[in-house]
């Protein structure tokens, strides 16, 4: 998938485009939920995942996001960035956007994601706060 935007960025899906120095780079230094992720494990994470990037016109890649999902009744949105210096050029929505028509298609029962600063953001795309959270368990590491 490459969806063209007139202010000439792109958002592709294959994993062969994605700079993943570069994401490891966003992830482990700067993206509070992923700080110290080793570069294998974002690889294996992408490897294993739907991907999506924002590439500036120069071929920069801008942003990312990755969906864990079965691709029937499941997904899982995370490891959404984008660049500091792309910021506040609705590089975000567009990527949000995209990874929804990826999805939509699909028919998933339930999308979720986590996020500690951006419900806003992702409230314009349809989450909302889980209704039952009381339902949800997790183990591992509660904190990331």
């Amino acid at each position: 998938m490459t969806t063209q935007h007139s202010d000439d960025y792109t958002v592709e899906s294959d994993l062969a485009r994605m700079d993943l120095d570069r994401i490891h780079e966003w992830l482990s230094t700067d993206a509070y939920w992923a700080l110290g992720r080793s570069r294998e494990r974002v690889e294996t994470a992408a490897r294993h995942s739907l991907n999506f990037g924002v590439f500036s016109g120069d071929g920069t890649q801008a942003g990312y996001a990755r969906v864990v999902t079965d691709q029937a009744t499941f997904g899982w949105l995370c490891d959404v960035y984008v660049d500091r210096d792309h910021r506040g050029r609705g590089v975000g929505a567009r990527l949000l956007e995209a990874v929804m028509a990826t999805l939509r298609p699909m028919g998933l029962q339930r999308v979720l994601l986590a996020t500690a600063d951006a419900h806003e953001v992702y409230g314009r795309i349809g989450f909302v706060p889980m209704p039952n959270p009381e339902r949800l368990m997790i183990l591992g590491d509660e904190d990331r």
